[in-house]
């Protein structure tokens, strides 16, 4: 079954290497896996060692305790970091999070304690931004939270209902726009060091619209985790590689949730 993908293809790769070792998979019920049979060592045939496949089920599992995972670790920072801190915290949890987060989208191996390590690091992040934002508008994190959470279960009901899909098309469209708005979120940031305002952050109109832009983007990348998800389960990943899923699930929440908090803060006035 091929995918649209990359990440998922290679995902699909690493997979096609533990069945070649001799992993046959069984699936979320136990079906059974490939019927191949290894002799012992007595010469009688042995069933071969097999690993559970991955399901929608173990997506959600894993998605939601990333999410507890984060929470914790946000309300952790929230409460333990002085406020002399909050920059610190708030600019190193955000490094080293990108550079976990780029190991494990490029990585052809899951590995959940990197994605559970990402999800730690992130609550960090979070959690800094959150208390920073929350300090000059009280109430902005309770709405950014339903906000998030509002726009995530409407993308998941159109993916169901099939409004929107997860074409060639729109994949390739989708990460070319992502990885061209990275591009200039870093550049912008690089600027911003310099003391070079872009007004792409600003709060004028402009920054408004690139709000927009990026709220948008982040809810459609929802579309390409729902496939992902589902690329996933029809070529039988290990169960393992629900993780992966879920990390990416995550990493759209925290991006859609740092812009509508960014956004909502444009409208707050100066009271």
């Amino acid at each position: 079954m091929k995918t649209s993908n990359p990440v998922l293809a290679r995902l699909g790769q690493a997979a096609e290497r533990e069945r070649a070792a001799g992993y046959a998979p069984t699936g979320p019920y136990g079906q059974p896996g490939y019927p191949q049979q290894y002799p012992t060592e007595a010469g009688y045939p042995a069933a071969p060692p097999t690993v559970n496949t991955m399901s929608i089920d173990d997506v959600v599992v894993k998605t939601v305790t990333l999410l507890g995972i984060l929470a914790a670790s946000a309300a952790a920072a929230w409460v333990l970091v002085p406020d002399a801190l909050l920059g610190v915290a708030w600019i190193g949890a955000a490094v080293v999070g990108l550079a976990l987060g780029l190991v494990i989208s490029f990585s052809r191996m899951a590995n959940p304690a990197l994605v559970v390590a990402y999800g730690v690091v992130e609550g960090v992040f979070v959690g800094m931004v959150s208390k920073y934002f929350e300090s000059l508008y009280d109430g902005i994190v309770l709405q950014a939270v339903t906000a998030t959470f509002g726009v995530f279960f409407v993308m998941a009901m159109l993916y169901k209902a099939k409004v929107i899909r997860a074409t060639p098309a729109f994949v390739k469209g989708m990460i070319a726009v992502m990885a061209g708005l990275f591009a200039v979120m870093l550049i912008n940031l690089v600027l911003a060091l310099f003391g070079i305002n872009t007004g792409l952050r600003d709060g004028s109109p402009l920054a408004i619209g690139f709000s927009l832009v990026c709220i948008v983007v982040a809810a459609l990348s929802f579309v390409l985790s729902f496939k992902e998800v589902e690329d996933g389960v029809r070529m039988g990943l290990p169960q393992r590689y629900s993780w992966v899923a879920a990390f990416g699930i995550l990493v759209s929440l925290v991006w859609l949730y740092i812009e509508i908090l960014r956004l909502l803060s444009y409208f707050q006035g100066d009271d």
